[in-house]
């Protein structure tokens, strides 16, 4: 039995932001998914069990709650940046777009370990595609497509273009982490551009637009471009 007093009526959603808190306390000290159950987090806040099954059907979507809200303060930093340079070409709107990533992930180090460098709940391909990073991953990809539309040579399809990109960064950043090297905002902002430049010409070239692979087949079954 639970040593918590029933909430009173009208409280539930305080209860779910004590559980959501919890998830990321437990996470954050364990350093991946595999000792967190709804039984584990229950204890931690003091309820029973069940108490946390009125809130989440699983432990896949408690763990998602519990970070959406980090996504979403990178796709909104993402996004500010982008409208910052909104009169300049589209290129450097997705450079805009990339640098904000960074300083996003060299700012909020304990964030972003949360969010891409802690093992979280595996669930099945069709349901992957409504992953809280969904928000960032069409941030990308959208400034991909306007490269493409605008006339840039982009070296692969734009899914793949963008989950590239993504990839790239993330393995710069989750180096710096790990090794624990004091991050040199130039050195990053240098990388991260070769990146763009690997990727995106550096002017319009109103060449073909890049051949389908079976990557992005897969990447279009598996990602949900609406705006839920």
């Amino acid at each position: 039995m639970s040593d918590r007093p029933r909430s009173p009526r009208g409280q539930g959603e305080q209860l779910r932001v004590e559980v959501l808190e919890a998830v990321n306390r437990l996470l954050a000290e364990w350093g991946s998914d595999e000792k967190l159950t709804m039984r584990a987090v229950a204890k931690e806040v003091g309820v029973a069990a069940p108490s946390i099954y009125l809130h989440f059907s699983d432990k896949a979507e408690l763990v998602w709650a519990a970070l959406t809200d980090k996504y979403e303060q990178l796709a909104d930093r993402m996004r500010l940046a982008d409208e910052a340079v909104a009169g300049e070409d589209v290129r450097a709107r997705l450079l805009a777009q990339v640098h904000a990533y960074c300083r996003f992930a060299m700012r909020n180090p304990g964030h972003y370990r949360l969010m891409y460098e802690i093992r979280q709940p595996a669930v099945d391909p069709e349901r992957l595609g409504r992953h809280p990073s969904r928000l960032v991953a069409r941030s990308f990809r959208s400034g991909i497509q306007r490269c493409l539309a605008a006339g840039y040579a982009v070296g692969l399809p734009p899914r793949q273009a963008a989950h590239t990109l993504w990839t790239g960064l993330h393995g710069m950043l989750s180096l710096q982490h790990s090794l624990s090297l004091e991050p040199d905002r130039d050195l990053v902002a240098g990388l991260a551009g070769g990146l763009v430049d690997v990727l995106v010409s550096a002017e319009p070239q109103h060449g073909a637009q890049p051949p389908d692979t079976a990557i992005e087949q897969m990447l279009a079954r598996t990602i949900t471009d609406d705006e839920d």
